[in-house]
């Protein structure tokens, strides 16, 4: 990473989904939890509606399949492989394209944030937490409850996102 690049911690899923994430105006690396991974294989294999409108699920669905079918091309799967060995361990960066780059964290839930959070939104937190890296998310229930809960996380709205990276953040 260079002193240009901007760093998020996100779900997969949201990379997965929302594509103008993978054309950033600048370099961006993307830190997501291995669990959150899991969660694209659960979404597919539940066969319940992602998106409400109908053309919108499959586009994501299908989405998914390529972000599924690109973590597992040999050469990102070793290299996933290697980060699930010990807690807290970062996958080398996976480049997306020219300016995006995602690093997979073996993180774990413990239970920190108790019931008010849950597995995959504590591991996002706790992994924002020591990466000193603002959470990108779209989901406004999450933010609602990082502020009544008082988290010292930077947490940006998906619709912010251009400006985050345009006008950067303070420093946590």
């Amino acid at each position: 990473m260079n002193s240009t690049d901007r760093s998020f911690v996100i779900e997969a899923v949201m990379l997965a989904a929302y594509g103008e994430l993978l054309v950033p105006s600048r370099e961006v690396t993307y830190f997501v939890p291995y669990s959150s991974i899991g969660e694209l294989y659960e979404l597919l294999e539940c066969g319940d509606p992602i998106m409400p409108d109908e053309d919108d699920d499959a586009y994501v669905k299908e989405r998914i399949k390529e972000f599924i079918a690109f973590l597992e091309e040999p050469f990102n799967a070793k290299k996933l492989e290697r980060a699930l060995a010990m807690p807290w361990r970062q996958s080398p960066p996976l480049l997306l394209n020219d300016k995006t780059r995602l690093v997979v964290v073996s993180a774990m839930d413990n239970g920190e944030y108790g019931e008010n959070f849950d597995p995959i939104e504590t591991e996002l937190l706790l992994l924002s937490l020591r990466n000193h890296t603002p959470l990108l998310t779209d989901q406004f229930e999450l933010i609602e409850k990082v502020i009544e809960a008082a988290i010292p996380v930077q947490v940006v709205d998906l619709e912010d996102f251009e400006f985050a990276l345009e006008e950067g953040l303070p420093d946590l």
